[in-house]
């Protein structure tokens, strides 16, 4: 049992995005735990595969709802949900996000608005809903999951990472706004993982290391323990992330430009 969730057996976690990837990597390692969950995504019949799944290994409740997170009113609808039916959340982990690796005009003005919306105003509004009963209560955990995105300007990603940015610089200021409620906020940024993600964001990352949900659920447990207000997740991925620090940021723009564009014009 992971000492910083030992307080939490039997209490419930929200996790977004849980049909696949990190979020599902998540709801795993938290029904191991003796941790009920709240499981989110668009696909029922996932959800629905997953949580028979997880019930019948852990003897845990798991509740499916399926929504799209990139809808104005679903963060809202969602808290509705779970208040109805007489749940209430000690650990939200908001997973939900996509990006798209694109020449800037080349994605639709829809495509960025859903991007923006899920990946910033859902993960405010579910903060903003969630956070004051973990206040009340004075223990809960917010895990927010930015990128290393976050950390410098990236062209043919100009939206994603601005979003992953927000991300980071929201959970990190409200990890010292809150930092003696017993309540804990951090941001993870993960790199290169083996989720569905690039596929989703027509990214080419061959040749680019990646590294396992496992590994990165691990990274996160340990940053929880540890009491960090952000984790980068792999020591190449923190060695890169550094690099925004050392060059200018006209350095570090035309950087990446020039090693991005070669992979956007063989993607």
């Amino acid at each position: 049992m992971s000492h910083v969730l030992e307080k939490f057996k039997n209490k419930t976690a929200l996790i977004t995005g849980a049909s696949s990837g990190i979020g599902q990597g998540f709801a795993e390692y938290l029904a191991k735990q003796g941790i009920h969950l709240i499981i989110v995504a668009r696909s029922t019949e996932k959800l629905q595969q997953l949580a028979e799944q997880l019930q019948q290994r852990y003897s845990i409740r798991v509740d499916c709802i399926s929504l799209d997170l990139a809808k104005l009113d679903a963060a809202s609808q969602l808290f509705e949900t779970i208040t109805q039916q007489g749940l209430s959340v000690d650990i939200l982990i908001n997973n939900a996000g996509f990006g798209k690796w694109t020449k800037f005009l080349e994605q639709s003005l829809q495509s960025y608005q859903e991007m923006i919306l899920l990946n910033m105003l859902t993960v405010t509004q579910l903060t903003q809903l969630f956070l004051p009963k973990m206040l009340q209560e004075k223990q809960g955990i917010i895990l927010n999951v930015a990128s290393t995105a976050a950390f410098q300007p990236l062209p043919y990603i100009a939206v994603y990472g601005a979003t992953k940015s927000y991300v980071l610089n929201f959970t990190e200021a409200l990890a010292g706004e809150y930092r003696n409620s017993g309540v804990q906020l951090l941001a993870l940024c993960p790199g290169n993982t083996t989720t569905n993600f690039a596929e989703v964001a027509q990214a080419n990352t061959e040749g680019m290391q990646a590294m396992t949900v496992e590994d990165v659920i691990q990274s996160a447990i340990r940053g929880l323990e540890k009491k960090q207000t952000f984790v980068i997740t792999g020591k190449l991925n923190y060695l890169t992330a550094q690099l925004a620090r050392v060059l200018s940021r006209q350095s570090m723009v035309n950087l990446v430009a020039n090693m991005l564009e070669k992979r956007i014009a063989s993607a």
